[in-house]
């Protein structure tokens, strides 16, 4: 019986912990998110049946860990050369039961890309926050604050917009920052993250890349507000909210990198955060042909099982195909990530640009066969019983992450064909 381990990976891509890591998150998968997605959505807010396969993964398992240095207890994925082709691993297993679970677990790492990767590593920061992640069985959350209320993706957009619509401040007093602003829709809020990563202005209106910060800042220091989580059309396992920092102090040496540094490693989040979306992408089109499979072997038409059809074979066909080619893309998109000899460093615009080429025409792929093989289910395809829906709402709302499919367009558009004004 055909099963989602017959579409391609690459097999001279993956990592050499690939095996452990697939039949853990494979086994956590079945026994501890499937059973209960279902009720994820009425979920979104108090996270009680969302938080044990988190506890489980993260702090029993101790995922949370894995980006640090071993000798502060981590795993030491950060100096990897494998990083992004296991991280794609994951991705693809968790996304197959819950992307929104997916993005939440790989949003928690993004804080610490500034500080964590070769050769801007902060050893510093990374001994003054791995104990929070690395001594506990609790699952700790990290967010990365990007969004504002005016700006939309203009944060994204830092090679031309360059910081010039920040609004969140961040002022040198003493031997402090002195943080005031409103930030929107982080993963891992709503109350969840321990500590955040705070993009900021140092001067307010600037064009110049010396002046975008990137200022690690804990939960609890006063002056600090989560606001309440959003309900969204799906992705309850991400919590989102508001965020206020009110005349917030942190050490001076809480800024990730320094002048110049974080605004261009910045681009190390845009180009494992679209690659990263086509593993969720990947995922939940894997589960989707599961339950698809299942529908069309059931369902019978003039006594014949449906998928015996010559016109839904097509459709059949067409579903399959795509995660044959999303599949590949991802993982050869990860080793690009990984293989900075070849395909130069991580933070370039030129590896942001084509991880962002193939995430946009990823989710097209998705959002327009998934749409079709709804229409083939008709009533089953919206209903909860079926997981169909639940996939199609929770990636329509991964569309418009890092920046949406706009912000991708233009960015590739700028890369190959040199355009400066976009």
């Amino acid at each position: 019986m055909r099963s989602i381990d017959d579409f391609t990976r690459p097999l001279e891509y993956i990592s050499p912990m690939d095996g452990l890591l697939g039949s853990i998150f494979r086994e956590w998968v079945e026994k501890e998110v499937i059973p209960y997605r279902r009720q994820f959505d009425e979920d979104y807010r108090e996270h009680h049946l969302i938080h044990p396969p988190f506890k489980k993964l993260l702090g029993e398992y101790g995922l949370q860990r894995m980006i640090f240095p071993e000798d502060l207890g981590g795993w030491g994925m950060g100096r990897s050369n494998y990083m992004c082709v296991a991280a794609f691993r994951m991705f693809e297993e968790i996304a197959r039961a819950d992307s929104g679970m997916a993005l939440a677990f790989g949003a928690l790492f993004w804080p610490f890309l500034f500080i964590a990767l070769e050769p801007h590593e902060n050893r510093r920061l990374l001994e003054e926050f791995a104990p929070m992640f690395c001594e506990t069985t609790e699952p700790v959350f990290a967010a990365l604050c990007m969004t504002e209320p005016q700006g939309g993706s203009d944060i994204e957009n830092v090679e031309i917009v360059k910081g010039t619509t920040i609004q969140t401040t961040a002022v040198k007093d003493g031997d402090e920052w002195v943080i005031n602003g409103h930030k929107l829709w982080p993963s891992n809020t709503g109350g969840l993250a321990k500590l955040m990563a705070v993009v900021c202005t140092t001067n307010p209106g600037s064009d110049d890349p010396r002046d975008i910060a990137v200022i690690f800042v804990k939960d609890d220091m006063p002056g600090v507000t989560q606001g309440p989580p959003y309900e969204k059309a799906g992705m309850a396992a991400d919590m989102n909210s508001d965020i206020w920092f009110e005349n917030v102090r942190v050490p001076l040496w809480y800024r990730a990198i320094g002048p110049g540094d974080d605004a261009k490693y910045f681009g190390e989040v845009m180009a494992t955060g679209n690659m990263g979306i086509i593993a969720w992408i990947s995922g939940a089109m894997m589960n989707i042909y599961e339950r698809l499979s299942e529908y069309t072997s059931r369902k019978r038409y003039r006594g014949k099982p449906l998928k015996e059809d010559d016109g839904v074979a097509g459709l059949l066909a067409d579903f399959a195909a795509n995660i044959e080619n999303i599949r590949i893309v991802g993982y050869q998109c990860a080793r690009m990530c990984d293989r900075h000899d070849l395909y130069g460093p991580l933070w370039h615009p030129r590896l942001v640009a084509k991880m962002r080429a193939q995430r946009y025409l990823a989710m097209d792929r998705f959002i327009d066969v998934t749409g079709r093989v709804m229409n083939l289910m008709e009533a089953y395809g919206t209903d909860r019983d079926w997981d169909v829906e639940k996939h199609w709402r929770d990636l329509k709302i991964l569309q418009l992450v890092e920046g949406s499919k706009q912000l991708c367009q233009i960015e590739v558009a700028r890369w190959f064909y040199e355009c400066e004004t976009l």
